[in-house]
């Protein structure tokens, strides 16, 4: 296929990447040690690190939410690709403190390998790390399988939740708590319409026929068993959103967040629209809609489609989604 992305080499894409990304935002953060994105102003040490990995293409996820309340360093792998254990370790000593680190990991099979080495080293060093693994999509195993579940968008909450403890002052123990609590209580949902191209070689990473769309597909163009002709967006939100309460057994009265997250080329006009059919069926329902957002916080490149994430809040949740943040991608 032929390119059609304004880049250089191929083999310094990332670098290139993380280097403008700094220079656009570096009242924020900066680069250190081997491509690590930390915060420009680090918080006490008397306060809880956050720590996450993930392949690069994701724009803004997730380097993008290194920052106040959010996280405190993320490190970026290649495209589309896990960050090896060394520089999940080279993270894991500069964040070291004695608060302690929490280290959030999506559940993907190349994330948790370079995790599981990289937290069985700092153990062996004394570093003080917990681990919370995000596994929220419905699509690829039940809820009592959470091993089987991929990580998405979910992530974000997860991040903003324990961030927020964080800065409050709140222990490692209970900053996993509060990050457990929540992921146990979400779940998402992606449809595609439009399969992404690897940036590096123009290449498609999926197959979507002309006028289907897929309910399930995965965050790098992994196949979903939803494959039907596209519907429109009210029709689209009910099938997905009704999957979504099931899963999460949400009753009548209870308070919910909603995230409608683009994945690349699907226009805000979409996610608005996505959204507002949401609130409408939500209503009917009596599911009070307490929070919601809609965006592109993690992308797939040019991928048609977007992750509907669907959260269960409690008030201690929902103070920790409302408390200021400020990083590149996110500010409240």
């Amino acid at each position: 296929m032929m390119m059609k992305k304004f880049i250089n080499d191929p083999d310094n894409l990332v670098n290139e990447l993380l280097n403008g990304f700094a220079l656009a935002n570096a009242d924020k953060v900066k680069l250190a040690g081997n491509n690590l994105v930390v915060r420009a102003n680090p918080k006490p040490e008397d306060k809880v690190a956050i720590v996450t990995l993930g392949g690069s293409g994701h724009e803004p996820a997730l380097s993008g939410y290194v920052g106040e309340g959010m996280l405190d360093i993320s490190v970026p792998g290649e495209i589309f690709a896990a960050p090896g254990p060394p520089r999940v370790l080279e993270a894991l000593r500069m964040a070291n403190r004695p608060a302690g680190v929490l280290l959030v990991v999506l559940n993907h099979a190349g994330d948790i390998m370079s995790a599981n080495m990289a937290m069985q080293m700092a153990e062996k060093e004394g570093l003080n790390v917990k681990q919370i693994l995000t596994s929220e999509d419905i699509s690829t195993g039940p809820r009592d399988k959470p091993e089987e579940r991929r990580g998405l968008i979910g992530c974000l909450a997860v991040i903003k939740a324990a961030g927020a403890a964080a800065e409050q002052g709140k222990s490692l123990e209970e900053c996993w708590e509060i990050a457990h609590r929540l992921e146990r209580n979400m779940a998402t949902l992606a449809v595609a319409v439009a399969p992404a191209t690897h940036p590096s070689t123009g290449d498609a990473i999926s197959e979507i026929p002309e006028g289907d769309m897929i309910i399930g597909m995965g965050q790098h163009g992994e196949s979903g068993s939803g494959q039907m002709k596209i519907k429109t967006a009210r029709e689209t939100a009910e099938i997905m959103l009704d999957a979504l309460i099931e899963d999460l057994s949400i009753k009548a009265g209870e308070d919910v967040l909603m995230m409608i997250n683009g994945v690349g080329s699907t226009t805000l006009m979409e996610q608005y629209v996505v959204l507002n059919s949401c609130k409408e069926i939500l209503g009917g329902k009596n599911i009070n809609l307490a929070r919601c957002i809609a965006g592109e916080f993690l992308t797939v490149q040019e991928m048609g489609g977007f992750q509907m994430f669907l959260a269960r809040l409690d008030s201690e949740l929902t103070e920790l989604w409302d408390a200021p943040c400020k990083c590149p991608s996110m500010a409240m």
